[in-house]
């Protein structure tokens, strides 16, 4: 009885050590490229989209002919997109980007 009790206790406290461990190792690894990667990807989307939607800010770059082609692909995020260029900027956006 006592032997299964122990069992139940221990398989997720092994669970945990292992998934500490896990997220441990990715942390000290990969975690800082995987953070600017999505940084890069941000980046590179609301360039597109600056360069696609940009007469929505008075930047007429492509005919709207190919801006209204596009637009049920980007229709989700360019709310998100309009609000992250108007939104102010302040010393702390700063110390988030790395000095080269």
């Amino acid at each position: 009885m006592k032997k299964g009790r122990r069992r139940k206790r221990l398989r997720p406290f092994l669970k945990r050590v292992v998934r500490t461990a896990a997220e441990m190792l990715y942390g000290a690894t990969i975690w800082e490229m995987v953070r600017d990667v999505h940084k890069e990807r941000g980046q590179r989307e609301r360039l597109f989209i600056l360069l696609v939607f940009g007469d929505l800010l008075g930047v007429p770059v492509l005919p709207s002919y190919y801006s209204l082609r596009l637009l049920p692909y980007i229709a989700r995020s360019l709310e998100l997109w309009r609000e992250s260029l108007s939104r102010p900027r302040d010393l702390t956006d700063l110390c988030d980007q790395e000095i080269t």
